[in-house]
């Protein structure tokens, strides 16, 4: 995967970054989604998959944390 293509994962992980009505909810599932998808990231890109984990899973989850249930509700 070149990195131009590795960008078109950032609208799909955003629309996917958390769920749950609680903030707390939201900010451990959007670690959890995050952390996944940057792991998976790190190895198709060659990178390391660690450091992949952990930026993208921070940034999930204060993406998580930042939003509310009216802005990211999957089950509609």
């Amino acid at each position: 995967m070149k990195p131009a293509q590795a960008f078109l994962l950032i609208p799909a992980l955003i629309c996917l970054t958390a769920c749950g009505t609680d903030p707390g909810d939201r900010a451990l599932s959007g670690a959890g989604i995050g952390a996944g998808a940057g792991a998976v990231g790190g190895v198709l890109l060659g990178a390391n998959p660690i450091a992949g984990a952990l930026i993208c899973g921070a940034v999930g989850g204060v993406t998580g944390a930042a939003t509310s249930p009216h802005q990211i509700d999957l089950d509609r």
